[in-house]
């Protein structure tokens, strides 16, 4: 490198996006993800002892995957080559493996190869790295926002560690942002900028884990803001606001709005409002709400507002928790909508509620006792006590029923579950009506 490549180096360095100038060079300054590198997990290990093998780190964007790969190449005694699979072709690998090849026989040096965005190569060029991965010439990193199971090679899977890179938490983007504004080496510290507290934790919220947009919005708001008085750029909530195009919503996850929104969500599901429903979801989807809260609450307005009415709600609301935990923003908004709304139009029943609060009421009030013919019969000397002598199996009776006593003797005219009139409540109403009477 001569002095002009030298100092285009630098100035491309200082002029880069404060997101990557803020890039960690050691793992010791990686916030988050210590569930894959905190300092007992096998990732801080192999790449604190230069063991590393392949490997594919797969998360949401702004999450680390490339931090992470660049603090292995700042650690590793290994050369290390990266390409994008969006701009790379075939001709790109074939000089890595060459170069590879070459360090590995003349001085016995390992190559990493770190493919950004690998979901993007097709099925053949995924295949061309395949021997390369197997004999060693390199060790390939992985970075992809899909599921690698779903995009990558089976064969390049089978032959890599896949690590899962979660949504930074707020208290990480917090402390990135309070780094980025001091900083005077690779952040804005020279620019002698604040941060109020409510402009850190909306910007932390409103990021959804995704770092490089939370960093975007700071140096953004530093570089157009004028100096107070006082000679300092401050970054208030509503500079942050403009920063990152969110507008502020009034919902504190943690004070009374949170609890009037959620309150007024549920209460428009049971209401059958489907449009005040899907309004007060897209306000909490709006102000960061945990999709994880919001489709718990989903799931038991489903069993408690519509219950036996129509039984597919709660499997509607079930499925779409399971997704929303797979998929995550921005596409769960569609998955909760679709839960939403069909909970809103089904017909309402609280029987099933109602049934459970009675039957504790019950249970708290009477002392009973399980009648003989109902009792377990399986065991050895069960006959000599007389335990399930009488009992009638329904399936050999027509219809699959007959009349008999479940309830104990001290509660035996009790109604605990009494079956609406609308949807699928109103056949079950008919059918206990009918062998009620029989």
């Amino acid at each position: 490198m001569d002095l002009f490549d030298y100092m285009r180096e630098t100035n491309k360095e200082k002029e880069a996006p404060l997101a990557s100038r803020m890039r960690p060079a050691s793992l010791d300054e990686v916030v988050g993800q210590q569930h894959i590198i905190g300092r007992d997990k096998l990732l801080y290990r192999a790449i604190r002892a230069d063991k590393l093998s392949s490997v594919i780190f797969y998360g949401p964007p702004g999450t680390g995957k490339t931090t992470l790969a660049r603090v292995i190449a700042n650690t590793t005694s290994a050369a290390f080559k990266q390409i994008n699979a969006t701009s790379a072709g075939k001709k790109d690998m074939e000089e890595v493996i060459k170069e590879a090849r070459d360090l590995q026989g003349m001085y016995g040096k390992k190559t990493i190869l770190f493919i950004d965005e690998i979901h993007r190569f097709n099925k053949g060029q995924q295949d061309y790295l395949l021997p390369f991965v197997e004999d060693g010439t390199v060790i390939l990193i992985g970075a992809t926002t899909e599921n690698p199971y779903f995009e990558v090679n089976s064969a390049l899977i089978s032959r890599s560690v896949i690590f899962e890179l979660r949504p930074l938490e707020k208290e990480d983007i917090k402390t990135l942002l309070r780094r980025a504004v001091s900083d005077t080496e690779k952040g804005m510290g020279s620019f002698r900028a604040q941060i109020d507290e409510d402009a850190l934790e909306f910007l932390a919220d409103i990021a959804g884990g995704d770092a490089r947009s939370a960093l975007n919005a700071v140096e953004l708001g530093i570089l157009t803001t004028d100096r107070s008085d006082d000679g300092l750029i401050h970054i208030t909530v509503d500079v942050a606001s403009e920063c990152i195009q969110k507008r502020v919503v009034n919902y504190d996850k943690r004070g009374d709005n949170h609890y009037d929104i959620i309150s007024a969500f549920i209460k428009s599901m049971r209401g059958s409002d489907p449009d005040a429903a899907v309004y007060y979801l897209a306000k909490m989807l709006y102000a960061g709400e945990d999709v994880r809260f919001i489709a718990r609450r989903i799931m038991i307005c489903a069993s408690e507002d519509v219950g036996n009415a129509d039984p597919m709600a709660l499997t509607v609301a079930v499925a779409a928790a399971q997704a929303v935990e797979r998929i995550g923003m921005p596409e769960s908004q569609i998955i909760l909508s679709q839960a939403v709304t069909y909970v809103a139009c089904a017909p309402k029943s609280n029987s099933a509620c109602n049934a459970i609060f009675a039957a504790n009421e019950s249970v708290k009030r009477c002392r009973t006792t399980v009648p003989v013919h109902l009792q377990d019969a399986h065991y050895k000397g069960a006959a000599k006590l007389g335990h399930g002598t009488g009992y009638r199996y329904a399936h050999d009776y027509p219809g699959h029923y007959v009349k008999q006593q479940y309830l104990p003797d001290e509660i035996k005219d009790a109604r605990f579950y009494e079956p609406g009139v609308l949807g699928y409540e109103r056949q079950i109403r008919a059918y206990l009506k009918k062998i009620r009477e029989e």
